[in-house]
């Protein structure tokens, strides 16, 4: 039901909503696009947001909520689902991620969007899926395109640079020496797209390291990047604050979409 209610206003005004698109030949490789209902005549700069559900959950009709913010500002949102455990295993879920950005740059344009100004933003494991694509430069060459064209990455929560110790991860993830391919950190070099980091420092389910970890080494690499904290939110708060209903003397959209504009 709370979900229901937070995406009331995405159903009503000024949001345009186009469902389950295909940008592959399996069932769960469909995504929504999320555009101005007023015409402009102007490309829109665009968004893609990867959910998160520890790699195993969620859905993206759960996230209309998460488009209408960032849509009210101009954006088109573009949310993928993607495959996951236990139907499949890494690096599946990531290549699907890079699928969907793929056919984003592709066909974004028959929306009004602008390929040149394309945005990866994530929550949780969507930000995990999001930061590797940005930094793994092979997930998009492969396919043609290049990490390049991500104008910058926005992460929230994300799990960048840890080591897997639930059972479920460990399968996810594993063996052991396959640990350095899911880890953001590994693919550092400087000419990553801008990354912000943001996370909440009552989250205790996504320590600090993360975060901490990943700017380091990419200020180490002399690449560009930007960390935010914020007190007394915890993991599911991050996401939580773009409901429209909810209080917050935070806005992690106005955080991020300003975060975007500054990126030429």
């Amino acid at each position: 039901m709370g979900v229901n209610v937070a995406n009331i206003p995405s159903h009503f005004g000024d949001v345009i909503r186009h469902e389950n698109i295909s940008y592959g030949n399996l069932p769960e490789q469909t995504l929504d696009i999320y555009t101005p209902q007023q015409e402009t005549g102007q490309r829109h700069p665009v968004i893609v947001f990867f959910y998160g559900g520890s790699w195993q959950d969620g859905h993206k009709e759960m996230y209309p909520f998460v488009a209408k913010p960032f849509v009210d500002r101009g954006y088109i949102v573009v949310i993928p689902d993607y495959r996951k455990y236990p139907q499949v295993k890494f690096p599946s879920f990531v290549e699907d991620g890079a699928d969907a950005i793929v056919w984003t740059m592709d066909n974004i344009g028959s929306f009004q969007g602008n390929p040149d100004k394309l945005f990866v933003m994530g929550h949780s494991a969507g930000a995990h899926i999001g930061a590797l694509i940005s930094a793994d430069e092979q997930y998009l060459s492969s396919k043609g395109h290049s990490n390049q064209n991500i104008k910058a990455f926005a992460g929230l929560s994300g799990p960048y640079d840890f080591i897997p110790m639930e059972e479920d991860l460990k399968d996810i993830f594993g063996p052991p020496e396959r640990y350095p391919q899911m880890t953001v950190t590994t693919f550092i070099d400087g000419n990553e797209p801008p990354m912000l980091l943001m996370w909440g420092e009552e989250d205790t389910l996504v320590g600090q390291r993360n975060i901490d970890l990943l700017s380091t080494k990419i200020k180490l690499e002399r690449g560009r990047v930007t960390t935010k904290t914020f007190p007394e939110m915890g993991h599911v708060d991050m996401i939580s604050n773009l409901i429209w209903f909810l209080p917050s003397e935070v806005s992690i959209d106005q955080e991020i979409s300003d975060f975007f504009a500054r990126q030429h």
